[in-house]
């Protein structure tokens, strides 16, 4: 078992919804070293500002946890730069930790790396047994090529670099722009909205009957620090809940949730994505004793209470600057 006390971490998207939290596992894990630079210090695309960063931390322990990430639209939007800059990052960061001998690397991809028609439960045997559903195919290519660096730089280097499949993630501090949020802040907001502005009915794009899986953030971040810890060989691993609801249920489940009583109407003419997601999380249970522990809806409570504290602090802030 590594022991992160005394390691040098460098943990790339630090300041993003998953890497906020992770910094705060690591350190109740008892990492004592924990450097996590914003893009405004480091842009990570750029080869230069990563060997930069290298030179002035020499990490030994690396968790590339950056990515340019979106729903639906945001991927159908910007698929070429959704590709190019996980892609880039991601290449260069890998083969930094090789040129400084980093002991430990860690690296997270995206179920969007599956194929469309996946068998359920998506086994890590399964990967590269088709294409990606074409909507994210672009973001989860660009993040599977990294699990074919890690192993071959594993086989030709010796390098120890290991690769995590998180499922869809979810909870407090998560984003909840509507250009570029996933599905559950989509749906808080939207239901939130409504409610508020008496309105009867939300829009949920496609016909509400593709079925995912969702991983609390909490969750997330306690296997990633479990794998780190224990887990080091080249096979990847599914991080998830092995629980698979539809959309729609999804949808009636958070507007029960948030009290919006109105009704949920499908946007056909919108995109479904891919058909089903559930994980085979059998892998991780076995390798590093990972099991998902927070149920869905305790864990879409908490993300929705945290999500109306921070609109009334912003009601609040906007009430204290309003002219008079």
């Amino acid at each position: 078992m590594l022991d992160l006390t005394d390691k040098r971490i460098l943990v790339t998207g630090g300041g993003g919804f998953l890497g906020s939290h992770l910094l705060e596992a690591l350190a109740g894990a008892g990492a004592r070293h924990i450097t996590a630079p914003r893009r405004r210090e480091f842009d990570l695309t750029q080869l230069e500002q990563i060997e930069r960063l290298f030179e002035r931390e020499r990490p030994q322990v690396l968790i590339h946890a950056a990515a340019v990430v979106g729903g639906i639209g945001a991927n159908m939007a910007e698929p070429g730069r959704f590709f190019y800059e996980n892609a880039i990052m991601g290449v260069q960061l890998i083969e930094a930790a090789r040129r400084y001998s980093v002991e430990k690397t860690v690296v997270l991809g995206t179920i969007c790396a599956y194929p469309k028609f996946t068998p359920v439960p998506f086994s890590e045997d399964e990967l590269w047994n088709g294409y990606p559903e074409e909507t994210n195919a672009p973001y989860g290519i660009a993040k599977k090529a990294l699990l074919v660096q890690c192993q071959s730089y594993r086989q030709q280097y010796g390098m120890n670099a290991i690769f995590l499949l998180p499922v869809n993630l979810y909870g407090p501090r998560d984003n909840f722009d509507p250009q570029s949020s996933h599905v559950i802040p989509a749906l808080i907001r939207k239901c939130l909205e409504a409610r508020a502005a008496g309105a009867h009915e939300i829009l949920l794009w496609g016909d509400g009957s593709p079925t995912r899986e969702f991983l609390y953030v909490g969750d997330a971040v306690r296997g990633i620090v479990m794998a780190t810890r224990q887990y080091d060989k080249p096979e990847p691993v599914n991080l998830g809940s092995g629980q698979e609801i539809s959309i729609r249920g999804l949808a009636e489940r958070i507007a029960k949730l948030t009290g919006f009583t109105g009704t949920i109407h499908c946007d056909t003419s919108k995109p479904n994505g891919q058909p089903r997601r559930c994980l085979d999380v059998s892998r991780a249970d076995r390798e590093f004793g990972f099991r998902a522990s927070m149920p869905l809806d305790r864990g879409l409570q908490e993300t929705i209470q945290w999500y109306e504290s921070l609109r009334a602090a912003d009601q609040v802030r906007q009430t204290a600057i309003s002219p008079r």
